[in-house]
Parts: structure tokens; C-alpha cells; sequence
């Protein structure tokens, strides 16, 4: 069996995509899982990720969501996730309001008010810190906390921010993702309203920020899960797969979500899973080794992938059954070693994607 450990991670960036000859829900004990994008989207499940999950906690993996969403409380996501059929409870939900409420509540006095900019679960965390969430700008507020507050978030609250802020009140923000999927695209995220704020203040302040993928979000996660040997999945390079890379561990993507194959082909080094797969099914099975070949190629599942000319070129035809995702990952290990080449660069993609678009990935 062929497990990284976070060891490709740790010394600086991945080559190519990691291989395991057990499934994944055999190889690590506890599955940190993103939630919108991963295991929803728009409050829909996303495909296969129902059964996917099922199957992998039938077989004895611990599941935890682990979500930079601070919208919700832990036990209003268990509702929900136990009404799409993936049965949970509010202890194997981590959120974002509970890193940043720790945050403040590690650098603030016991009972101090806190003026929120966000939904009911980043209320219930400052709470359950032993802090007062405040409304106004006006009710001496020692900190001032943003969180995702739904598409309903009035126009108001990132006012009273902005007083606050600009009156030189400490700062905090529960995860800074730009954008967050939905049933209709991909709309507004938690950062785009911090960037409101510092716009409205002149840029003179900055955030200090809880979530994925900075230590807060980690150490909370740690803290509430006690995992062992975790696998983080997520859809996000820049939170997600980061968040590993910053905690030496591994990580599987899923192209269920924000991340497209073109934007994982460009990935920087702290930006590349350890596994690549098109579902949540990718937990249920082996991951196929990448292999470099002598000729400066990557072979995966019958695909060969190399740079001719600075062009991704992708050659093979694969067998009948055969996985689409093992171009994909041929085409990661030749793009990543090209990146990473001394005077190398990012090599153009644009005819390797068309090819497997013709194949539907």
C-alpha cells in the first residue's frame, strides 16, 4: 500500500497525484469533509455523495464535515445532512464560527460584547465562549466578528462593521472564501463581504481570520474530532487542499464543486492534493500510482501525459471501464514537474482539455 502521510505535502509540494492499493476509507481512519461543493451544493446532495458516504461509514470510517460556512449552527448542519440521508450528529460538525469564537475568546476577557456580522451558528459559538453578540457599533463592542450571513444579509450590517472597524475595534473574520456554491452558480462569499468592509474603511485595518486554511480552523478541527489518520476532502485548492498542506496531512479533491480539472492543472505547490477523484465515490477505491517514465511522461491507467512544445499533450486510449480521471491525473504529474522545473512554466492545457472534455470530464 502506497499511503503519502503528508509526506510529499511537507517537503514543499507533490510532483503527481498520490496512489493508495486500498480504498481510501480502508487506508484513513477519519474523513474530514468539506460540505458545500463536497457533500451538497444549494442544499441538494450533490451525486453520489449520499451513497458514497454511507458505504465508506458502514465500513468503519469516521465521518466529520468540516465547513468554512459560519451561516448555521452545528446541529441545524446535522439536521440537514441527516435529512439528505447522511445520517449526523452536532459533534461531527466543525465550523468556522466555532474556530473564530475560540479565536476572539483566546484574546478577549470573559463576557465582553461582540458586535456579529453574520448568521445564528456564529452567535451560538461566541455564546457558547462565554460572549455577548452585540447588533451595534454603538454597544462598546471589544471585537467585531464577520460570518457568512446568506444571500438575505442586509446592507446595514456591513455598515455597523465598518463603524466599528473604522473606530479601531479589533477585527475577526471567520473564513475569507470569496465564493460559495449554490443550486443556481457560484455566488458571493463570506470574503467578498470582508472585502465590502475594508473598502469602507479605506483598507487601514485587516482581519485576523479563523477559517480553512489557516491554524484556527486546524486546531479546531483537532481539537473536536481527535482524528488520527484524517483525509481532508474538499472542492477548494486555496482553502481546502491548502488547509492540508498547512497541517501535513492528506487531502483528496473532488471536481464536484469550485475547482475545475484547468485550475488543478495550474495548481501551485501548497495547492495539490495528495488524490484526485470526479466524487465522493473516489473514498470507496484504490488511487492508481502516477508513474514518470524515462522520457519525461507520467503513465496513468492506460494514459500517457507530457509537455511537447510547453503544450500538455495527452496520448493513450484506455481500455473499456477504464477511468477518465486517470488522464486527469496523468496530466497533473506532467504539469505540476513542468511548473516546478527550473525555467520551466505552466505549460498550455488548452488541447489536453478538449480532449477530455470529448471523453465528459
Amino acid at each position: 500500500m502506497t499511503v503519502r502521510n503528508g509526506q510529499g505535502q511537507a517537503d514543499g509540494g507533490r510532483k503527481c497525484p498520490g496512489g493508495s492499493a486500498v480504498a481510501l476509507s480502508e487506508a484513513y481512519d477519519t474523513a474530514l469533509l468539506d460540505l458545500d461543493g463536497v457533500v451538497y451544493a444549494g442544499g441538494e446532495a450533490v451525486p453520489h455523495a449520499v451513497e458514497a458516504l454511507g458505504v465508506a461509514r458502514a465500513g468503519g470510517m469516521h465521518l466529520a464535515y468540516v465547513t468554512n460556512n459560519a451561516l448555521r449552527t452545528p446541529g441545524e448542519v446535522a439536521e440537514h445532512l441527516t435529512e439528505l440521508g447522511v445520517p449526523a450528529g452536532a459533534g461531527d460538525v466543525v465550523t468556522s464560527a466555532q474556530a473564530v469564537a475560540r479565536l476572539i475568546a483566546d484574546e478577549v476577557p470573559a463576557g465582553s460584547r461582540v458586535l456579529v456580522v453574520g448568521g445564528e451558528g456564529l452567535r451560538v459559538a461566541l455564546r457558547e465562549r462565554g460572549l455577548v453578540p452585540v447588533e451595534s457599533a454603538d454597544d462598546d463592542p471589544v471585537a467585531v466578528v464577520q460570518g457568512y450571513g446568506g444571500p438575505g444579509m442586509p446592507w446595514a450590517r456591513f455598515a455597523e462593521a465598518a463603524y466599528a472597524v473604522g473606530r479601531g475595534v479589533p477585527w475577526y473574520a471567520s473564513n475569507t472564501d470569496l465564493t460559495i456554491p449554490g443550486a443556481r452558480g457560484i455566488g458571493p462569499g463570506n470574503g467578498a463581504a470582508v472585502e465590502v468592509v475594508r473598502i469602507a474603511t479605506g483598507g487601514r485595518a485587516e482581519p485576523k481570520v479563523a477559517g480553512k486554511p489557516l491554524p484556527p480552523m486546524h486546531r479546531e478541527t483537532v481539537l473536536r474530532t481527535g482524528a488520527e489518520r484524517p483525509l481532508v476532502v474538499g472542492d477548494r485548492l486555496d482553502t481546502d487542499i491548502e488547509g492540508a498542506f498547512n497541517g501535513g496531512v492528506d487531502s483528496l479533491l473532488v471536481l464536484t464543486g469550485v475547482t475545475d480539472v484547468a485550475q488543478l492543472l495550474t495548481a501551485v505547490p501548497a495547492h495539490r492534493p495528495t488524490y484526485v477523484a470526479a466524487d465522493l465515490r473516489g473514498l470507496l477505491t484504490g488511487q492508481p500510482e502516477v508513474v514518470a517514465d524515462g522520457d519525461g511522461g507520467f503513465a496513468c491507467g492506460g494514459w500517457r501525459a507530457s509537455v511537447s512544445g510547453g503544450e500538455l499533450v495527452l496520448d493513450g486510449v484506455p481500455g473499456e471501464g477504464a477511468d477518465v480521471m486517470d488522464g486527469v491525473r496523468a496530466l497533473c504529474g506532467a504539469a505540476w514537474s513542468e511548473a516546478d522545473r527550473p525555467g520551466g512554466g505552466v505549460p498550455d492545457a488548452g488541447k489536453a482539455l478538449e480532449a477530455l472534455e470529448a471523453l465528459g470530464v
